[in-house]
Order: structure tokens, then sequence, then C-alpha cells
């Protein structure tokens, strides 16, 4: 049972935030905020009222049954409406549970995707390019925009590391779930026996961070510049433009060379740092308020083992949830990856649901 109080103050809040809306005298800082804020409201507000008539409705229909005045076919008629409401009771209740669930405040933000070859050798680099593709093709799917941040190739021709940046709408709450170990087991082109061989890439998703979410000080930060190494042309090289940033405090390190003006190295280097430090404190302040982290699907842990692309038998499984979907072509091509995502949600939602009772 949800208590009725909790149901009456998400009437309450919609009320409140449609007159101050309405009354046009809410700054354009706080208009944002609060038009988002009545937005989320707005799709739970009719199952939250209904919630709060089940009493009511329910002693309407008992009484129909214990008049003794009632004719068969209205006791009928009360009966399976009765029964309807009493669904649409326990329907109602797990909703408003699900929306009533402490939200993770990064959903809404825009993603920081790092992806590196593991195990495996070359094999490896041209699995973690397989899987750089893939969500390309989900982004592409999703009309998310990809902003490529760093490359580093591999002579077979895949990716040693790829990070890119996702920019759209709530990409976290969905890309969070693809933090963690992903193995593929496949015959390299290389391989003249044929036998199958296990490699692996391993996935990071974090939030994108401003400013104004983590203060990292000038004085924690050591920058040092040199000239840029490897591919890129000439140009790259005749200059310090490559720039490695440390945070003394944690001891994270980010390296970027990409572009050939050392501003923009910097700017992107300082981008990713911040991600990694917010991603590292979130973690760290989770475990403490939490002994069983595990219990969270998207908790983004890097040495989880998470999902085998098994090409021989065609199939993807993802091991925290047991699903396993015999169409790897389309999940590669992005065409299932939401039916595996929608799984992964749902668990978690199960799994944050039974803690919550």
């Amino acid at each position: 049972m949800i208590p009725k109080a909790k149901v009456k103050e998400i009437v309450s809040k919609h009320s409140t935030l449609e007159k101050e809306l309405s009354s046009g005298n809410i700054d354009s800082k706080n208009y944002a905020k609060k038009s988002k804020e009545y937005s989320d409201l707005g799709n739970i507000i009719n199952i939250a009222k209904d919630y709060l008539k089940f009493d009511d409705d329910k002693n309407g229909l008992e009484q129909i049954l214990n008049d003794k005045k009632s004719d068969k076919e209205m006791i009928s008629l009360a009966e399976k409406e009765l029964s309807n409401l009493l669904k649409k009771k326990e329907l109602n209740e797990k909703k408003l549970k699900i929306f009533l669930l402490p939200k993770d405040s990064d959903d809404q933000k825009n993603a920081i995707v790092e992806i590196r070859a593991g195990t495996g050798g070359l094999e490896a680099t041209l699995f973690c390019a397989d899987l750089f593709r893939m969500y390309e093709k989900v982004c592409s799917k999703k009309k998310w925009k990809i902003e490529i941040i760093n490359i580093s190739k591999s002579e077979a021709g895949g990716f040693k590391e790829v990070i890119f940046q996702v920019n759209g709408s709530n990409i976290y709450s969905y890309l969070k779930y693809e933090s963690g170990v992903h193995r593929v087991q496949r015959v390299p082109s290389t391989e003249t026996q044929g036998r199958v061989h296990t490699s692996a890439a391993t996935v990071a998703v974090l939030p994108e961070v401003e400013e104004v979410d983590i203060k990292i000080n000038d004085v924690d930060l050591r920058i040092d510049v040199f000239r840029s190494g490897g591919p890129g042309g000439q140009s790259v090289n005749t200059t310090d433009s490559a720039v490695r940033i440390t945070h003394i405090p944690s001891g994270t390190v980010v390296s970027q060379q990409d572009e050939k003006s050392q501003h923009k190295n910097k700017a992107k280097a300082l981008k990713i740092l911040r991600a990694r430090v917010y991603e590292s404190e979130k973690i760290k302040k989770e475990k403490e308020r939490s002994s069983n982290r595990k219990s969270q699907i998207g908790s983004g842990d890097r040495s989880e083992r998470i999902r085998t692309y098994n090409f021989p038998q065609g199939r993807v499984t993802d091991h925290r949830i047991n699903l396993t979907l015999h169409k790897l072509d389309e999940f590669l091509n992005g065409e299932i990856h939401e039916e595996m995502n929608e799984g992964l949600r749902l668990k978690e939602q199960d799994l944050k649901l039974k803690n919550l009772n």
C-alpha cells in the first residue's frame, strides 16, 4: 500500500505548479525547471486521482452488491466493475511506486561513452570498432547526435580506444546500462584452424558534467603539454598541442591529442576529466548509502561482465537479466537494441521496488 498522503502530495504539487505557471510571475530561470516538473507530474496525475478515489468507488459498488433490492443484472455489472476496479488499482499502485522511486539526477543528461579494447589483442580492437558502429546505429535511429572526442586506431583497422559524446534527450538514462565488460566469441579472420576465440572490450558511460555539477579547483590540476604522436598528419606533430591533465586528489589522468589546437585539446580533456571525477565521487557516495550496490542494474561497474556476443550461434546474451536474443546481426545493427534496454530498465525498477518494500 502507498500512503495516501504521498499521493495527495502529487495532486497538490501538480495543482500548485499549474497555478504558478499560468500566473506568469515566474522568472525565466525557474520557468523551465517548473515546466519540466509539471510535465512529469502530468504523466501520473490521472492515475494519482484514480488511486485516491478508489475507496469511494469500491464502497459504492459494494453497496449495490449488499443491497437486497438490487436485481441480478445490476449485481452482475457491479461484480464485473469491482473486479476491473481491483485490477486497475493494482496496476495504478505499481505505476505510482515506480514514479515515487528515487530518481537518478543524471538521467536527463548527455553522455560520454568510452570503449576500450580488452583481452584478445587485435581481435579485441576489431570488436571495439564493432561496438562503436552499433552505438552509432542506435543513436542514428533515435536521432541522437554523436561527437567524436578521441579515437586511437589499431594496426588491424579496429580501435584501441574510442571516446565520444552523445547529445539529445534523456541520453544517460538509456546508455548507462551499457557500462561493463562486453565479451565476443567468434572465429577471427586470421585464424586458419577455424577455432573460436574469446575477446573483450570495456564500455564506460559517464554523464556529461557541467562546471556547476562538480567543483574542480585549478590548484588540484597538473597540466602537461607535449608533442602529438601517431596518426594525424605532419601538421599535428609540429607543435606542442597534446595535453595531459592530472587531477591530483583522485589521481585521474586524461590525455588528449586529437586536435591541432592545444586549447581545443585542453577543453576536451577537461570535459572527460570532469565526467570521470564526478562518476568516481558518485559511486563512492552510492556505496556509502547502500551495502548492496549490485542491486542496481545501471551501476556502471566497469569490471562486471554484462554481455556476450556469440557469432557462431548468432546470439547475444545479457547476463544481468538472463536474456538471450537469437538475432545478433539485428542487434549489432541497432534494430532490436531497445528490446534489451527495456528488459534492463524493468529489472532495475523491480529491484528498486523490492528494496522500497
